[in-house]
Order: C-alpha cells, then sequence, then structure tokens
C-alpha cells in the first residue's frame, strides 16, 4: 500500500517531513515551499493565488496524524507501506473527531481537520462510509448547526464539502436533527447570509432534503419559510454563475414536488423566477425540470395569475415547445403549461399564436415525441384553431 496522497508534499511528492500552511490553506513541507518561495516565485504552487502573506504556519494537526499514522506502518526503500489500515484509521479519525468536538480548539486546528475530512471524504466509497459509521455526518452537521464558528465561511464550505461528500454513504434520518427550531434558523441565516459558493452548496442539500422519504416533515418545514423560497428564487436568476442557478433551480423543483409547498413557492416568485431560468438566451441544463415544475405550479390558480403578469412568460414557453430535447419531457411540460393558461384566457391564445406556437406543434408532431406530447399538442391546436379561424376571417 502505498503512503496516503494527504500525507504526501505537493511539491515533491513526498511524505511530509514538516508539514506548514500558506496564506491560501494550502500545505506544503516546509523545505520544498521555502525553496519555491527562494526562487522569487510570489504565488500559491497549488492555487496560483497571488500571496500578499508568505507566512508559513505549522499544520500540528497533519504533523500529529502522520506521527501517529507512522505507529502502525513500516515504510520501505521503494515507497511501499506495510500497515494495519483498521488500526491506523481508527487513530487518525479519533484525532479528527477529537479536534472538532472540543471547545478549547483554536480556529487554525477546526480548519486544518476539516481540510483532512474534506480530503478523506471525496477519496473513495469506502472511506465515505468509514467516515459515516465513525460518525462524522452527525459530527459536521452539528460543526454547521448546532455549533458554528461565527463568521468563518471558510468553516461553513469545508464542513459543507464534507457533508455533501458523505450524503451517499449516510443515513438520512440524520438530517431531521434540522426540525429543530434553532438548527433550523442557522439553515436559514446561512442560506440568507453566506456567499454564492456556501448558498449553492446549501441547494443541493435542500434538494436531497426535499426528494428523501425520511426528511419530509423536514422539507414541508422549509417550504413553511418564506426566507428560504426568496433566496432561491434570486439564485434562479443568478446570471453570472451557472452553478448556482442549476443547484437553486433542482432545490426549488424538489421542494414544489411536496403539494403543500406549491402555494408558497408562488408567492415568493417562483414563477418568475423559473421563467426567468428558462430565458432562451440562458444556459438551462435543467430546463425539462423547471418545465415540468412549473407545469405543477400552472395547477393552482395563484400560479395562473403570475404567469399573465410576466410580460415573457408566454414567449419563452413557446420557445420551449421545440428547443427542448423530447426525450427529458421538456417539450412535454411546455405544451402542458400552454394548455394551462391558454384555456382560461383568449388574450393568451393570441398572444401564443403571435409568438409562433403553431410552428412549433406542427414540427412537435412530426418528430419522435413522447405519445403525451404529442396528445398536448393536438389538445392544444384544438384550443387555438377558433382564435385562428377569427383571424382570418
Amino acid at each position: 500500500m502505498s503512503i496516503p496522497e494527504l500525507f504526501r508534499c505537493p511539491i515533491s511528492l513526498e511524505l511530509f517531513a514538516d508539514p506548514v500552511t500558506l496564506s491560501t490553506g494550502q500545505t506544503y513541507d516546509r523545505a520544498s515551499i521555502e525553496k519555491w518561495l527562494g526562487y522569487g516565485n510570489s504565488t500559491c504552487p497549488v492555487t496560483m493565488q497571488r500571496l500578499h502573506d508568505k507566512s508559513l504556519v505549522p499544520n500540528h494537526t497533519l504533523r500529529h496524524l502522520i506521527e501517529q499514522w507512522f505507529l502502525t506502518a513500516s515504510i520501505h526503500g521503494d515507497g511501499s507501506v506495510l500497515m494495519d489500515p483498521i488500526n491506523s484509521m481508527d487513530i487518525s479519525l479519533s484525532e479528527l473527531k477529537r479536534n472538532l468536538r472540543l471547545p478549547s480548539s483554536t480556529l487554525t486546528t477546526k480548519l486544518e481537520t476539516l481540510r483532512i475530512i474534506e480530503v478523506l471524504s471525496s477519496e473513495s466509497s469506502i472511506r465515505q462510509a468509514s467516515l459515516v459509521q465513525a460518525g462524522f455526518f452527525q459530527l459536521l452537521l452539528h460543526v454547521l448547526f448546532q455549533a458554528p464558528v461565527a463568521h468563518n465561511a471558510e468553516v461553513t464550505e469545508l464542513a459543507l464539502d464534507g457533508v455533501l461528500n458523505l450524503l451517499p454513504s449516510a443515513d438520512l434520518e440524520s438530517l431531521n436533527m434540522l426540525r429543530r427550531e434553532s438548527n433550523l434558523t442557522q439553515l436559514v441565516f446561512l442560506l440568507d447570509q453566506s456567499n454564492v459558493k456556501i448558498k449553492t452548496a446549501l441547494c443541493h442539500l435542500l434538494d436531497t432534503i426535499a426528494t428523501c422519504s425520511a426528511t419530509q416533515e423536514l422539507c414541508l418545514m422549509l417550504g413553511r419559510r418564506q426566507r428560504v423560497l426568496q433566496v432561491l428564487v434570486s439564485l434562479l436568476q443568478h446570471k453570472s454563475d451557472a452553478q448556482a442557478s442549476e443547484a437553486a433551480v433542482r432545490a426549488v423543483c424538489s421542494l414544489c414536488s411536496s403539494e403543500a409547498n406549491r402555494a408558497t413557492a408562488i408567492r415568493e416568485g417562483a414563477v418568475d423566477g423559473l421563467i426567468a431560468y428558462l430565458h432562451p438566451r440562458s444556459r438551462n441544463r435543467s430546463a425539462a425540470r423547471a418545465l415540468a415544475t412549473l407545469e405543477l405550479l400552472l395547477g393552482l390558480e395563484i400560479g395562473k395569475r403570475e404567469m399573465n403578469r410576466n410580460p415573457d412568460a408566454i414567449v419563452t414557453l413557446v420557445k420551449m415547445v421545440f428547443r427542448v430535447p423530447s426525450d427529458q419531457g421538456g417539450s412535454e411540460h411546455a405544451v402542458g403549461s400552454l394548455l394551462l393558461v391558454c384555456c382560461d384566457s383568449a388574450k393568451v391564445r393570441r398572444e401564443a399564436i403571435d409568438a409562433g406556437v403553431l410552428t412549433k406543434l406542427l414540427l412537435l408532431l412530426q418528430s419522435q415525441s413522447s405519445a403525451q406530447a404529442k396528445a398536448k399538442a393536438r389538445a392544444l391546436l384544438k384550443m387555438l384553431i377558433p382564435v385562428i379561424k377569427k383571424q382570418v376571417l
């Protein structure tokens, strides 16, 4: 077995002898980074960020883990290692847990520990399962929502990275700790006040909560929090960060899969947000899912009223009729949404015709689209024919 990647210097690729951390958060062996800086370099070798502070902070956590690892490992001249991986893992994980649990641990120690956990949790499914079994999923949730480090974005980012990495192996029942009022308040605060990276990660967490059968009561609690939906809707329209808008649309769609959340979502701007996300000039990888959710929201009268108030809504939907790949169901939901709003309004029917819906529907009927999509297209055509006849006459 080779030396763990975590214990190798990114410059020399050798086992750390004296690990030190730069202001960028990257750890190097002291001799290697001092040589790098001695050549006149003023950037971090891994991130290439310019170093305004070239001080080197000893990484005591990593050094201690390496020392403990040595207790159960025998390193040969060719770099191979004989070790007891279970005992080594136990020793290392105990140290990491202690660093996160102890109130006396410094911010530097917590950051070092969280960086190590983030690396370990991204290595393999086996490593993830080991971390979950050792209680790290609950511990990271505790760090995020029960014992947060005030105003420290890096702690939050690293803890969230670890949580998201461990989700596939975790018992999601643990997320119900967020049903406690104080924890839920902290989640809403982070979603509202944090940077875009943290908000994006929280969107992924909300998506998981809303789609898991074990956390449906929590999903309903989130749906009743107006500020949650307000922030998600604003992220839907975040044109400068595609990852944020994609994560937000998945979270909104998942929350709206619960019928009880739909009216609140509409009142907080979900219809306008989804239309903005679907704008033809936008990149929208989750367009089919957004259209499916829009069709659900239009099943409520309040949803139709919001749609009718949006000047871009009908034109956007018409463009989606034959723009979205039919195998994803997007065309079907675009036509279905048009059906719902056209049935109550002659004005909307005329607007759809003026936007070119007839050509789109005819192309759809000649395509390889699903039977459901074609059935909805025929129903919409039948609804529009009287309007067309009046225009001709």
